[in-house]
């Protein structure tokens, strides 16, 4: 990775493309500097932090014609109260491509140089504005397509994941320092740390560590959306539920069976949490190789799910058949709702005979009985209590990766307490401070700088 940080950088930090406005971002010591130079209006060098100002930005020498590219608004973000802690400058210009193109090559012209992925966000985080888990939520949030997704990234750039396990860290460290004296003073055979309160502080961080791993399957979830199956016999309803969730004719529907014979993918967003939809060919056995392919990809979406909504006509069905359908479509870890469609075709008796329990629900798919219902239940059966708005969710693969080798570690301080030497238990604690302190950054490497700031957009 290029280590000069020192250069003043510039890119467009609005999206590429023609609109109303394009705002150019230039960091580093230099920016007031080159700014002021291509700036007609007030002299941007005698000017005080967080004030904009009105001018034009031309192009040529002051002593002579000096072409005028854009009329302009100039923030002013002094070092180190900006996003980078560096100087910081934001020119807000017409969105012309043209416009764009020819002020930051001017900018460029004037001893910027162009900005890399992420590197604005590297330099915040180089420079102790971001730890390395808030330099990541920054990311999330710009890829944040649900409410639940914006609040769980913004709760992690607040630095409520990061505050927690600092603490963590904090308290390992301090016995880590006590098993060091220990070390240091060997042959006397003195114990400065306490092992039953190590103990106990171990057992405490390795329970917090595991919430927080578990905590990923719902993180990771709200973060890429459920993966939510429709499943069922065919001419059972699946797509005309699918459109009528969606509240829109998204999928074909007839009352051949047979009709969908590939899945079909929509999302559907309920309380703020994406369900990614998925209708799918009916289950059974297949008359063609075509219709034996799309059942085949059924199965394979079901295995993915994460929730199986299986519809079934409730007037075409007996009880046995329905347990059968049932008992072979549940798979260990995908929470599953049973739908009994078509109650507008069965009379009050009918339908009071129908399985009625949590996860069973009685609807109209055509005439949208009890759809609204459905939602909450399906919302319900994928959330359940694990969401409460406070708590913190793990959403990075590389921080579960970290906390499960932490974990580890600490395992393997609280198997090793009593039957091993202090020089092992340092060993092991140590380890278990290095990975949590890869999740914040306080230990990094090149690579992974590299690896996660080019997953950024140019700009940020």
């Amino acid at each position: 990775m290029d280590k000069n940080y020192t250069e003043t950088i510039v890119a467009l930090a609005t999206p590429n493309g023609t609109g109303a406005i394009g705002i150019i971002r230039l960091s580093g010591p230099e920016a007031i500097i080159i700014a002021n130079k291509v700036f007609k209006g007030k002299d941007l060098t005698k000017q005080i932090s967080h004030t904009i100002h009105f001018g034009n930005i031309v192009d040529g020498d002051p002593d002579n014609y000096r072409e005028v590219l854009d009329e302009v608004l100039v923030s002013l973000f002094i070092a180190p109260r900006s996003y980078t802690r560096e100087n910081v400058v934001e020119i807000s210009c017409h969105g012309s491509a043209y416009i764009i193109e020819s002020i930051i090559k001017l900018l460029i012209k004037n001893g910027a140089r162009s900005a890399k992925a992420g590197e604005f966000t590297l330099r915040a985080f180089l420079n102790g504005q971001l730890d390395l888990s808030q330099a990541e939520a920054v990311a999330d949030l710009i890829a944040s397509n649900s409410k639940a997704s914006q609040q769980v990234a913004l709760q992690q750039l607040r630095g409520g994941f990061s505050s927690q396990l600092q603490s963590l860290r904090d308290q390992l460290v301090q016995f880590a320092s006590l098993i060091e004296l220990e070390l240091d003073f060997a042959e006397e055979d003195v114990e400065f740390a306490n092992r039953e309160q190590l103990k106990k502080l171990t057992h405490e961080i390795t329970k917090v560590i595991g919430n927080l791993i578990r905590s990923f399957e719902l993180g990771n979830a709200i973060k890429q959306g459920i993966n939510t199956v429709i499943a069922g016999r065919p001419n059972a309803g699946k797509s005309t539920l699918l459109n009528a969730l969606l509240n829109e004719e998204r999928a074909i529907v007839s009352h051949i069976p047979g009709t969908t014979r590939d899945t079909i993918e929509e999302v559907l967003n309920i309380h703020g949490i994406n369900f990614r939809l998925i209708d799918t060919a009916g289950i059974r056995e297949a008359t063609d190789t075509i219709e034996k392919i799309g059942v085949q990809r059924t199965m394979e979406k079901i295995s993915q799910a994460a929730l199986l909504i299986y519809i079934y006509d409730a007037q075409q069905i007996t009880i046995e058949e329905l347990n059968k359908d049932i008992e072979s479509l549940k798979k260990p870890g995908i929470e599953m709702m049973v739908v009994a469609n078509k109650i507008d075709l069965l009379n009050s008796e009918e339908i009071a005979a129908l399985p009625h329990s949590q996860n069973e629900v009685v609807i109209s798919a055509k005439e949208k009985f009890h759809i609204d219902d459905l939602k909450q239940k399906i919302y319900h059966a994928a959330i359940k209590d694990k969401l409460t708005g406070d708590e913190t969710l793990v959403t990075n693969i590389r921080h579960l990766e970290a906390l499960q080798k932490t974990e580890a570690a600490l395992i393997r301080v609280l198997d090793g307490m009593d039957a091993v030497t202090s020089d092992f238990l340092a060993m092991d604690i140590k380890q278990a401070l290095h990975y949590l302190g890869e999740i914040t950054g306080a230990v990094t490497t090149d690579d992974l700088l590299e690896n996660i700031f080019s997953k950024f957009c140019i700009g940020k």
